[in-house]
């Protein structure tokens, strides 16, 4: 049994190489698409909740005029840093922040921005309720999530290669976390919970995952992720056949020069 705590834990490496494998494998085109739902609203004030690495945020900063506050928050503080690192096109508040206890005021923002986030959050009606009362009436709650794991190819290969190698307990955090919340009904029975009263919009995106080679997306997801904490919990001196096991199995469906894999999510968007 996985501690919910380490799921949600981005620490030591993890930072680095989420940045730099995993931001433009799956999380860019994703990135560009809410931006620009958000640029389309002509928001005065942004909140953004389990930022990252900051790939919407410096979207955001681009695309939103500099006359609109924008707030950045995580969970992890390490990841906060990784984005403020990277920096952005102009000022942004960097603010680390529970999900699920937001340290604003009500109806403080026009729109509340979470890139794949909403899986992690412990509580969701809970965090959805805080996301509705920082929203301006007429603000809408922005956020995307993962597709089911088999609409994810190389995630789908990733999880499937590291059962030989814990085949006790194999690593499930990709289906289980990123890819666990992938039902339209759920959701809207979790918004309803946090108070949201009209119906979502909902639009299914299909995206490509491409790399240079299998081991890319093998390092972005074993060692990127909170992936790495499931193998290393196991047996830490397997992270490196884990990735290696992954990257066989990537090359095997995908060939072993550059790769290219199919993505999909769903894009949510309810008004307050």
């Amino acid at each position: 049994m996985v501690a919910p705590d380490v799921d949600r834990l981005f620490a030591g490496s993890i930072p680095q190489l989420y940045e730099r494998y995993l931001v433009p494998l799956i999380f860019e085109p994703y990135a560009a698409d809410l931006a620009a739902r958000v640029a389309l609203r002509a928001p005065s004030s942004v909140l953004e909740v389990a930022a990252g690495t900051g790939v919407v945020t410096r979207r955001l900063a681009s695309k939103l005029a500099p006359s609109v506050a924008l707030v950045a928050t995580d969970l992890n503080q390490a990841m906060l840093d990784q984005a403020a690192s990277v920096g952005t096109s102009r000022p942004v508040e960097w603010r680390q922040a529970d999900a699920m206890q937001l340290p604003f005021p009500d109806k403080t923002f026009d729109a509340v921005v979470c890139q794949f986030g909403v899986m992690f959050f412990p509580d969701k009606p809970k965090a959805f309720s805080e996301a509705r009362r920082v929203l301006r009436p007429g603000g809408a709650f922005i956020f995307n999530v993962w597709d089911s794991i088999d609409h994810n190819e190389f995630a789908h290969t990733v999880t499937l290669a590291l059962e030989p190698l814990f085949p006790l307990d194999p690593p499930r955090f990709l289906a289980r976390i990123p890819h666990g919340f992938s039902d339209a009904e759920v959701w809207a029975r979790q918004l309803s919970a946090g108070g949201f009263a009209r119906d979502p919009d909902v639009t299914t995106l299909e995206a490509r995952s491409r790399a240079a080679s299998p081991d890319i997306p093998a390092i972005a997801y074993c060692q990127g992720t909170p992936l790495r904490n499931e193998i290393e919990a196991r047996d830490p001196s397997r992270l490196l056949d884990a990735t290696d096991a992954a990257a066989a199995a990537i090359g095997n469906r995908f060939g072993h020069g550059a790769v290219d894999g199919k993505i999909q999510a769903h894009i949510i968007v309810i008004e307050r």
